[in-house]
Formats: C-alpha cells, structure tokens, sequence
C-alpha cells in the first residue's frame, strides 16, 4: 500500500468467518440502483456538500479548478495512428469532448488545425443519452475504420460501434454492439474478434468475457464462429491481432487469473500455446522477434534469466519449441522495467532507478541486439505517450513536482527529441523544494519518498501535511506535476508527500509481490512506516497529518486508519474495496484474489479478516473524521463498500464525511466539471482537518 495493533489483537477483534456475511445489516445499501439506496446516498450527499461548501476557501479552490482542467493550454495529448495525430479532447466549451485529427506537421504548431470527427456533446444531444468517451480502435493498416466505445454515465460497460472515418458517420450494417463488457478487436477488414459478456455462460465470475468468437461482416453475431473458450473461474479471456510490420499474428490471451496468463497464436483454425511462464507478459513482436517481459526467475536451458528481465527470442522458434532466448536487460535490486513500446526499427524500454526515469533503446541487426540509453531529460519521470509503427518516430512525458508537464516528438533512432507543448505553471514554484527519504518498515524494508515542501518551510512540527500511495498491482507511482495540489495545496502552506510503498512496481515484480496476499500487511505497515518518519522528522504532527488514496489506494487507507487512528487527522478514502469478505461476489472483484486472497478459503480468510477495513471498524475507537467518496456509476470497484463502510461508521457513532457521484465510473467523476466539484470538496476537507481554517485540528 511501528507501533501498530499486533496481529493476535487484531485476530482478537474480529474472529468471525465468511459464513456471517449474511448477517450484514447493510446488504440493502449494495443495489446499486435502488430507491433506498440512492436515497440514502443523496442524503449523505447533502449533508456533506452542506458543510464542505460552507468552508471559506472552497469556491475559490473549486474556481481555480475549473480553471485548471478546462484550460485550453492544456497539453492535448497525441495518439499516432497512420502517420497522424489524434486526440480526444475536453474544456468548458466541450464537456463531453470531441475526438479530432490532425497531422504530425500541424500539431508541432501552438495552435493546430483540428479536424473534429466525434462531437460528444452534439451526439449525446442527438440521442439524448448520457455518453461518456470510452476510447477509440481503428483498423490496421488502413485506420479506416474505428470501433468507438460510449459509456453511460462513465461505467466500464459500454456500447460499441462501427464508425467509417472517410464519411464520418457510424456504420449501420457494422459491428455494433450494445451496452456490455463485451469487447470487439479488429482482426481485418471484414471480422473481428468478439468476446461477450451479455450472459451469465459467457462470462467469467469477474463479469468478463470467457469465449472468443470470430465474427465476420455481414453475418449475426450469433452466427460467429469461436476459437476458444476459457473456464469460468478465469479473469478474463480475448483475442486480438498483433501486427509485426505486414506480419499479422491473431493471438488469443486466456487470464487464469490476474497475474497469470495464457498465450496463444491462432494459426489455421489451430491454437498454438506460446512456451513462457504463466507469470511472464508478452510485449510485443518486432521483426520477428518475441519480447518478454518476466515476473519471476525463469531457467530456460544452461541459461537462468531474473525477475524483471527483458528477453528476446525469434518467434517462429519459440512456437517450434525450440527458443534461444537473449537477455535484453536485467534490472538490478533499485531499478524496474516500467513500461515496452515499439517503433518501426526499435524497442524503447522506459526504466525506473530509485523512482526516476530513463529510456534504453535496442535495435538488432544481423550481429544481434545493441542498447543505447537515449537523450532525455533527467531527474524526473519519463514516459512514452505514442509511437509510430511506420517510423521511428514516438511522443514522449517528461515531469516532476516542480516542472510542468512537458511533451517532446522524437526519433528513436536518432536519439534527438524536441519540446513542442508545455503544460502552463499552474503555480509559483518559488521557494519550494523536493526531497526524497527513506522510512524503515515493520520488517526494516526501507521504503523510499518524496516530500514537497511549500515556500518558508520549517520543520516544526505544524505543516499540514498530506500522503498520497497505492501499493498494489505492480502499479509505480512516480513524481507528478498537478496544478491542483500545487495551487490549492502547496501555495497555501501544505506538503505533500508520495509514498512508494510496497505492492506497487517501483522496484518491479519483487516489490509488488512482497505485499500479495498472506502479506498484504507489508503495504500498510510500509505508509505507517513513512507517517511516523515524518512526525520524526518534525516535518508534521498527527493533529496536522492526512493520507489520500483510491482504488486500492481506498482499502489502503481505510485499513491504515482504522490500525492507526492516532496518527492522522484527515483521511480520504476513494472508491474504495472496504469489504474484504465480499469483495470477490461484488462485480470484478473476483478478478482480484490473486492480489488479495479468497475470502471463502477459511486460511485465506485467516489474514484477510485481520485487516478489512468493513468488519474492523470499532465502536470504542477514535477515528478522525474519515472523507469517502464513490460513483454510482462504478461498475468496476462496487459503491457498496463505501456505503456500508460510512453507514457502519455512522451506526457507531463516529463522525465521518461522504460523497457519491451518481455517475462518473471508476474515475469517480463523468466530466472536467465534476472533477473540479469533487477535488474542491477533498481540497476544503483538507484544509478544515489540517490548516486550521475550521473545526478540525
């Protein structure tokens, strides 16, 4: 995700096992859309605006924050499809957004000449339906046609349709389907790979497709022909169709479960299975060249190869099995494979080294494979927006705390770059400054951090202070520019701090995994770890201490406050897993015991039990005034876990804050408005529990 509750307290405060879910009294509040339900949230809304609203500083927070996010010196960032640029687009004139076009050329300029293709706003209005933008595919090589999602109201399931991009205009006779996790994926121009989630025999107990069929033009969808089936108890299962140049290769990707996976090449009506680890990632194929990425040490012949390696084998080899794997790269105990992209020529591997990033470029001709660190900036976080599979060229992120976002176009093979967009300064950096620490854990891990400390900075024990982590999934948090923190959080006084806790990716796959299931502690332990070192360090007091989190993030730190009330006084909690013995009934939750364990397996249960937020909440303990927000709209991460969370906070008589937004998805908001609405909301919360501007403290 020191002192603490010891596990045998822990295991003492709450003994009971999964067959008591049923005597939850808050089952009612999991319908996500029923009367009373909603009721309940618009209440709990209510209250909560009434009283965030009336802080001095939030219409001037939520003010500045529209002013932020609908800015149109934004970066519009590039999608690189056929030699030219896309971008899907929104600002105060265009709340849905609009998805344009224009060339490479053009878009080097300050003020390009964009082609509108999708007007969002118009098409809603058209329809008179809630459209939210849910990403755009286009046919291979061509980039004729495109398969566009809409979502309603910003939820995961989403309606998918044939759009012809010559005539502007959705197909009628094309691939469409209706609202759904279903999924289309080119194949050529005439069929695609269809996997639908309509029924309970096609999905997967995480509401996933489980079958893959070809569905070609013309015909039914019922009608279409499948190539695989996968199991129900699987995450997911899809086919897709990777392109090596003119080279197509139709492969189909079964998901046993999270961080297991099987590959397999579709080749004359026959499935081939790809020989690699189950834990190993393909990342792609260049010039017939497999790439792979790997998750745990793998022996391959007299050649034993180590967790986070990159490897590299000709394709047709490792089908005939017969592989002669080569070592691209092997990270040592601080860095981390963050991310593979491919050019036409190249692989450019971005690298995280004690959080900080740098990209290695491989090239390989007939003497083999060759590396080459490239010319980037340093001291911040790198990170490949696009790249072109008909040249060498790919757009590129370079930013930091301090620095404004920056994009550059370069040349892979080349290694020249250069900046054409900037994020504006949001904020007056002056006086501010970045320092990275490191906390020692429960099990003396040292656990790395970022401060950010605002103009006139003292260590003297007052400064609100706020902690943003995530701890799961592999998932690396790295330095960031936000105009949001820095103008509502930093100018006015606040430090915020970036933990790099373990279950994320900083330090690649040995990271994540040290806080998986029966260790999931770690995670908390690692953010306690880092709050106590800043209290330590004078930099902060509990009185003045707040930690931030979503997702994950949100079991994070409703599980750390509910073991450490004492050591913060704000905590903020986003749509969030909160009910660990349910977590795996509620929609894609079954896709997560991987990273959490199986509730229904009494040993699982055993370490799950000791730190559930839900079930561990005490009616004689004194948690700080909890701030939880979720979206009725998430059909990702259930809204029933924050609602029974607060409505049992409630129920003992503890003071705690809530907001769910009827729409908006995972992301917790639908649009840049309510993106603005809600972080006005977190951002006066704060400032009443840390500065001292209201009754907190």
């Amino acid at each position: 995700m020191k002192c603490m509750l010891t596990s045998a307290l822990l295991a003492a405060l709450f003994v009971l096992g999964p067959a008591m879910a049923t005597d939850d009294p808050f089952l009612w509040l999991e319908e996500v859309e029923g009367e009373q339900p909603l009721a309940w949230a618009r209440e709990q809304n209510s209250r909560s605006e009434d009283f965030l609203k009336s802080h001095p500083l939030f219409e001037q927070l939520h003010q500045r924050n529209l002013d932020i996010l609908t800015s149109e010196d934004r970066i519009a960032y590039p999608s690189l499809m056929g030699g030219q640029i896309y971008n899907f687009w929104r600002d105060a004139s265009h709340v849905r957004g609009i998805w344009r076009m224009t060339s490479r050329e053009g878009f080097r300029g300050q003020r390009p000449d964009w082609d509108v293709i999708i007007d969002l706003d118009k098409l809603a209005a058209d329809e008179a339906q809630n459209w939210v933008w849910a990403g755009a595919s286009c046919r291979y090589p061509d980039y004729d046609r495109c398969l566009i999602g809409l979502s309603i109201g910003g939820a995961d399931a989403a309606v998918r349709r044939e759009f012809d991009l010559e005539s502007r205009t959705f197909v009628d006779d094309g691939f469409v389907l209706p609202e759904s996790k279903s999924y289309l994926s080119w194949r050529d121009r005439d069929s695609v790979f269809f996997g639908p989630a309509f029924e309970a025999d096609q999905m997967t107990t995480s509401e996933y497709a489980r079958k893959v069929y070809i569905w070609r033009r013309g015909t039914p969808k019922e009608e279409a022909e499948l190539v695989f089936e996968g199991q129900r108890d699987d995450v997911l299962v899809w086919g897709m169709r990777f392109w090596d140049g003119e080279t197509p290769w139709d492969m189909i990707v079964r998901l046993p479960s999270f961080f297991s996976r099987e590959y397999h090449v579709l080749r004359d009506g026959q499935t081939i299975r790809v020989d690699v680890p189950a834990d190993a990632n393909l990342a792609g194929i260049i010039g017939g060249q497999l790439l792979v990425e790997l998750r745990s040490d793998w022996t391959v012949g007299d050649s034993t190869f180590v967790q986070g390696a990159l490897l590299a084998a000709d394709m047709e080899s490792v089908l005939a099995g017969e592989p002669d794997f080569e070592l691209l790269f092997a990270p040592n105990e601080r860095q981390a494979v963050n991310a593979v992209s491919t050019t036409r020529n190249t692989v450019i591997v971005s690298i995280l080294e004690d959080v900080i990033g740098q990209f290695v470029r491989f090239t390989r001709d007939e003497s083999g494979w060759e590396s080459q660190r490239l010319n980037v900036p340093a001291s911040g976080t790198l990170s490949v927006v696009t790249s072109d599979d008909r040249s060498d060229a790919f757009y590129f992120n370079y930013t930091d705390f301090l620095t404004p976002t920056r994009l550059y176009e370069s040349n892979a093979m080349a290694d020249t770059h250069r900046s054409i967009r900037s994020e504006p300064s949001w904020f007056d950096k002056e006086g501010m400054a970045v320092e990275q620490h490191h906390a020692i854990s429960a099990d003396g891990e040292r656990i790395p951090y970022f401060v950010v400390t605002p103009p006139g900075f003292e260590a003297n024990a007052r400064n609100p202070t706020l902690i943003g982590a995530y701890g799961g999934f592999e998932v690396a948090r790295t330095p960031f520019y936000s105009g949001l923190i820095g103008s509502g959080w930093l100018e006015r006084g606040g430090v915020y701090v970036l933990a790099n806790i373990r279950g994320g990716g900083e330090f690649g796959p040995r990271w994540h995994q040290a806080a998986l299931r029966e260790n999931r502690q770690r995670a908390f332990d690692d953010l306690i770890a880092v709050a106590e070192d800043l209290i330590e360090r004078g930099i902060t007091s509990p009185e003045h201490l707040g930690i931030q989190g979503g997702s994950n993030g949100g079991l994070l730190t409703g599980a750390v406050m509910v073991q450490r009330p004492d050591l913060f006084n704000a905590v903020i909690i986003q749509v969030p897993l909160l009910d660990m013995q349910r977590y795996h009934l509620l929609l894609a939750g079954a896709s997560w015991m991987a990273e959490y364990g199986n509730p229904d397996d009494p040993d699982d249960w055993a370490f799950i039990s000791q730190y559930s937020p839900y079930q561990n909440l005490a009616e004689d303990a004194r948690y700080p005034k909890a701030f939880v927000t979720t979206s009725t709209r998430d059909d990702r991460v259930h809204p029933g876990h924050a609602r029974k969370f607060v409505a049992r906070m409630m129920e003992q008589g503890h003071e705690v804050l809530y907001y769910e937004n009827i729409e908006g998805g995972h992301g917790g908001a639908a649009n840049l408005q309510q993106s603005a609405y809600i972080n006005a909301l977190i951002q006066a919360y704060l400032h009443d529990r840390l500065a001292g501007d209201g009754e907190g403290g």
